[in-house]
C-alpha cells in the first residue's frame, strides 16, 4: 500500500520477526509465500487492446507495494513483511522478473542472529523515493505484520543506486514513532533539506531535518489524517471487512510534493477527503499544533486512492484502488481517468522515471488478501510493476 494497516496472527508475527532472507542475486531462488493463496488457479486478464500500460515485472509473490526508478532506468521493488516473508524486501528487478537484493543481502537478511542491529537490516520496508540528484531514499517502519514496530529500527536510509551503498540512516525516536506508528511514504525536499511523511499507524505526518536528522511528528489524529466517518472501504466492488467484521479503516497513506516544494498534498486512504499543506509550515519548530492544524487547507473530495504524485503542471495523479484506474486531477479539480482495466487490481504506488516521461507504478491486490476474506486469499492477477508514458 502504502498500507494496509491489518491484525494477524501472533503465530504470524513472530515467525516473521525471526524469519531471515537468503543470499543470492535473482528471482530464481525462494522469494517468499503468501498463505492461503489461489494465484495459481487464476488465469491472468489478456491486456486491453491499445491498452497505454506496459508491464515492467510481475510476480506470483512477493507483493511489491512500492516502486522506485533512479537515473539509467533501475526499477527497484519494495515488499514489505506483512503477512509473508518475501526474500529480497527491497531489490533491483531485471529482465524477466529476476531481484537482486538491495544494497545487498546482508540488509535484506533479518533473523534473530542480526535482531542487535535493527538499524542495518530492512525489518518491513515499504517504499522508496529518488531525489534530484538520484539518491534513493528507503522508509523502513519496522513493524513486521503490521503490529508494532522493532524497537531501534524505524528509520530512513539513503542509498547510491550507481554505487549500491548505504550513504545515511537516520533513525526515528518513539516520541515520533511510537509502537504502533507505521511511516508509509515519503518525499524529498532537497532545496529545504527535508523529509517528509505519512504514519498510517497513529495517522500523522512526520517531518525530518535532513541536516541535523531531527524529526518531529505533527497532525496527529487530526480529520486530516483520519479515516473519512463512516466511510466505507472498497476495491472494485468489494467491501474490506476484517475476520472480526470490522471495517478496513487506513489512516494517512499517499503524499505528494509539488514540483516547487512549497506545498505537500496528503489524504487518509479511507475516504474522499483531499487536503494540502505549505511545506514551511511543516519546517516551522516554532508553530503550536493548533497553529499548523489551521493552516490545512481541504481540497475538494477526490475518489479514494493509495499513492498520489505531482507533474510539472501540478496534475495530481491517484491510484485509484476504489474502481481499478489511475486518475488525474487537474489544477481547476476536473477528475479525469487516465486508464481503467480490470487486471489493475489496487493500483499502489507511483514513481516517475527521472526524465518525467513515464510514470510507473505497483498492483497489490491487497483486497484478494486472506486477512480481508475470512483467512483465504482469492484469485487475484499476478503483483505488478506498470509504466505509462505520460504526454508533457
Amino acid at each position: 500500500m502504502h498500507s494496509a494497516l491489518f491484525p494477524i496472527g501472533a503465530a504470524t508475527v513472530a515467525s516473521l520477526l525471526l524469519a531471515g532472507c537468503t543470499s543470492g542475486t535473482t528471482a530464481d531462488k525462494p522469494r517468499g509465500t503468501m498463505p492461503a493463496d489461489s494465484t495459481a488457479a487464476h488465469v491472468p486478464a489478456p491486456a486491453p487492446a491499445g491498452s497505454p500500460l506496459t508491464i515492467v515485472a510481475e510476480f506470483t509473490d512477493p507483493q511489491v507495494t512500492g516502486v522506485a526508478v533512479a537515473p539509467g532506468g533501475k526499477v527497484f521493488a519494495f515488499s514489505p513483511r506483512w503477512d509473508f516473508n518475501p526474500t529480497y524486501p527491497v531489490a533491483v528487478v531485471g529482465p524477466s522478473n529476476t531481484l537482486t537484493p538491495y544494497p545487498d543481502a546482508g540488509w535484506c537478511m533479518w533473523n534473530d542472529s542480526v535482531k542487535a542491529e535493527p538499524l542495518k537490516h530492512w525489518i518491513c520496508p515499504q517504499a522508496g523515493y529518488v531525489d534530484k540528484k538520484g539518491m534513493l531514499w528507503i522508509i523502513d517502519p519496522a513493524a513486521p505484520g503490521l503490529k508494532f514496530t522493532v524497537p531501534g529500527g524505524v528509520k530512513l536510509v539513503k542509498t547510491d543506486p550507481k554505487t549500491n551503498k548505504v550513504v545515511q540512516v537516520i533513525p526515528f525516536p518513539e516520541s515520533v514513532a511510537p509502537r504502533h506508528s507505521y511511516l508509509n511514504d515519503v518525499r524529498i525536499d532537497l532545496q529545504n533539506n527535508y523529509a517528509y511523511l505519512t504514519d498510517s499507524g497513529t495517522g500523522a505526518l512526520v517531518v525530518v531535518d535532513l541536516k541535523t536528522t531531527k524529526s518531529r511528528q505533527l497532525l496527529a489524529k487530526q480529520p486530516s489524517t483520519l479515516p473519512d466517518k463512516n466511510f466505507i472501504t472498497k476495491a472494485q466492488g468489494k467491501a474490506l471487512y476484517d475476520p472480526m467484521g470490522k471495517p478496513g479503516q487506513f489512516k494517512a497513506d499517499g503524499i505528494a510534493l509539488s514540483t516547487d516544494n512549497q506545498y505537500l498534498y496528503y489524504r487518509a486512504l479511507s475516504g474522499h477527503s483531499l487536503y494540502r499543506i505549505k511545506t514551511a509550515v511543516l519546517r516551522n519548530a516554532a508553530l503550536s499544533p493548533a497553529q499548523v492544524q489551521a493552516t490545512v487547507e481541504k481540497l475538494p473530495d477526490a475518489p479514494a486512492c493509495d499513492g498520489m504524485e505531482l507533474d510539472s503542471k501540478n496534475n495530481l495523479y491517484l491510484t485509484n484502488f476504489e474502481e481499478g484506474a489511475i486518475l488525474r486531477r487537474t489544477p481547476a479539480g476536473k477528475i479525469e481517468t487516465v486508464v481503467k482495466e480490470t487486471r489493475l487490481e489496487w493500483p499502489d504506488t507511483f514513481a516517475w522515471d527521472p526524465d518525467g516521461n513515464n510514470i510507473y507504478f505497483t498492483t497489490s491486490a491487497i483486497h484478494k488478501m486472506p486477512n480481508w476474506n475470512k483467512g483465504v486469499g482469492q484469485p487475484r492477477e499476478p503483483f505488478r510493476i506498470y509504466k505509462m508514458a505520460l504526454a508533457k
